[in-house]
């Protein structure tokens, strides 16, 4: 029998279940169908709502009457001292590292199981592939989440694979392996989970401790008279990461190094980058 919470916050449990069901729902939902979804009736959330919006949590679209989160909560979570100096330090690696490699970059963290992109900077082309400020994205299925993950102490890798079961169509010895082979080589190269033809390159950010508490990753796209080459970029995110890395008195997790590098992809193939 699981034991019984010692206090309980009904009031504030409601509160973070508007939140928690609101983040998941980019469309924003009405007040009816958050009382359904929390099975909860009309009144027992009508002042969680009002509340909430007034304290700039969530704004109410005056033509579809729908809730939507705001970005305050993005906002509270880059005031936190570790986050904010990850940010401030990214900012200017990321802008020169998009420059030079004419390619999309973005910073992401893991957040409450998933991985959280807090910094992203476009490409300086016409041809824009990236990934949303704010995105929340499997964790399972996403090459920042796993070099972070590989780049963590055993044990805290062993609750995570418990706290957040890996995909049906995914096998726990294989993935294993996997992070093994990121944290020997120090970084990944990988086909993307959700785009045909995009190419991940992303390396882990690490601490004073020695583990990784964010990673730098460039889904990767191949233009027609390109004169830029994958290996220059895959160099690109190692360095910056490695710079990164330095600033917050961690090492560097991979070498940066010339020439042709293989890895498998998501099929259990092997992809050899040579644009």
């Amino acid at each position: 029998m699981t034991e019984a919470r010692k206090y309980t916050a009904p009031a504030l449990e409601k509160g973070l279940d508007i939140l928690e069901l609101l983040a998941s729902r980019d469309a924003g939902l009405s007040q009816a169908e958050i009382a359904r979804e929390l099975g909860r009736s009309v009144s027992e959330i009508f002042r969680m709502l009002v509340v909430l919006q007034d304290r700039g949590y969530l704004a109410q679209d005056p033509d579809s009457d729908r809730y939507v989160l705001t970005a305050l909560l993005f906002e509270l979570a880059h005031r936190t001292p570790m986050l904010r100096r990850l940010t401030t330090l990214a900012g200017p690696v990321m802008q020169r590292l998009a420059r030079s490699v004419n390619q999309s970059v973005h910073l992401a963290v893991i957040s409450d199981a998933a991985v959280l992109v807090v910094g992203q900077v476009d490409s300086p082309g016409n041809n824009v592939m990236s990934v949303r400020l704010g995105a929340r994205i499997d964790l399972w299925r996403a090459s920042s989440g796993r070099v972070i993950l590989a780049h963590l102490p055993p044990e805290d890798l062993d609750k995570m694979v418990a706290r957040v079961p890996l995909p049906a169509d995914m096998d726990e010895t294989r993935v294993r392996a996997e992070l093994t082979h990121i944290a020997r080589t120090g970084h990944e190269v990988m086909d993307s989970f959700v785009m045909r033809g995009v190419v991940n390159i992303s390396a882990p950010i690490i601490d004073h401790t020695g583990h990784a508490i964010a990673a730098l990753t460039i889904p990767h796209v191949e233009r027609y008279h390109d004169t830029i080459g994958f290996n220059e970029c895959r160099d690109g995110v190692i360095g910056a990461a490695n710079a990164l890395s330095k600033s917050l008195g961690g090492g560097a997790a991979a070498r940066v190094q010339t020439g042709v590098m293989t890895a498998p992809d998501r099929h259990g193939e092997t992809i050899t980058p040579t644009r």
